[in-house]
């Protein structure tokens, strides 16, 4: 037999073995049971078995003995989230998204300082946003659409430096969008539809200038789009249909070459966009890429 292709079998066996094996504290395992006890375990689709190591639970990733990823996509979770989750300092991955978790999101959950990904999406959460959700300092993904989440955007948001994406839609967010938007320079994707969010749209988003994608639809914002748009040379998606704005003009000053879809109140896109193909423009297609379990 070959011997590389055999040390490649006994190191593959050696790191299964490790995974099997691999052993958390009690405090992890506690706090894993707790989420299974508070969203119904036993009515999973794909439940676990509590006798056996954590490291074949499903969703669940270890690394060193720690408990470093939970993805229970469209597992059934019926329930709320515990508010020991905190306790779970190494997390760096967090999808619950597609369930049915109610209740609000609690606020220690702020506490997840490694937290990369949090997908709560298409669930039944209620309650406001934790005011420190900005203390998720290594926080890129913020996905939180399609639930019944009210109150103001946090204030707090403008400290996650390193989001990427941010998606609010379809809750019951009210309020102004808040400056501090403007300072998620790194942000590519954000989604605010279809709330009830009142008042100016920031001049500070212009600072967004890694923005693709951004979809304020469908919400009562007033007032005239601002010319700091025009430094959005990366957006793709731009929809800002069905609001209270006073005039569009603005927007003359753009001039992406990319831009796929554009929706406004207007009858028919009369600006003068220098690039834009205008026979590629039409209504954005909402895309859940969380379909794909990792």
């Amino acid at each position: 037999m070959n011997k590389n292709f055999t040390y490649t079998i006994i190191a593959f066996v050696a790191i299964t073995l490790q995974a099997v094996t691999a052993q958390i504290s009690s405090k992890e395992k506690a706090v894993l049971i707790d989420l299974y006890n508070a969203t119904n375990g036993s009515e999973w689709t794909t439940k676990w078995d509590l006798n056996k190591p954590v490291s074949t639970w499903k969703g669940i990733k270890v690394e060193d003995n720690k408990v470093v990823g939970i993805n229970l996509f469209r597992n059934n979770l019926d329930g709320t989230l515990p508010k020991t989750i905190c306790k779970l300092k190494n997390l760096q991955d967090l999808n619950l998204a597609f369930n049915k978790i109610n209740g609000e999101i609690p606020e220690t959950i702020t506490k997840l300082k490694e937290l990369k990904t949090l997908h709560l999406e298409m669930n039944l959460l209620t309650g406001e946003l934790p005011t420190k959700l900005g203390d998720l300092a290594n926080l890129e993904n913020l996905i939180l659409f399609n639930n019944l989440i009210k109150g103001e955007i946090p204030k707090s948001i403008g400290k996650l430096k390193k989001l990427k994406e941010l998606n609010v839609s379809s809750n019951k967010l009210t309020g102004i969008i808040p400056d501090e938007l403007g300072s998620l320079t790194k942000l590519e994707s954000l989604g605010l539809f279809e709330n009830t969010l009142v008042g100016f749209v920031p001049r500070e988003l212009g600072n967004l200038v890694e923005l693709k994608e951004l979809v304020i639809a469908n919400n009562q914002l007033m007032g005239d789009i601002p010319q700091e748009f025009g430094q959005l040379v990366n957006l793709k998606v731009l929809q800002l249909q069905n609001n209270k704005f006073n005039s569009f003009k603005s927007l003359d000053f753009m001039q992406s070459k990319e831009i796929l879809v554009f929706d406004f109140d207007g009858k028919k896109p009369s600006l003068q966009f220098r690039d834009l193909n205008t026979a590629k423009t039409g209504v954005a297609e909402t895309e859940f890429e969380e379909d794909k379990e990792n």
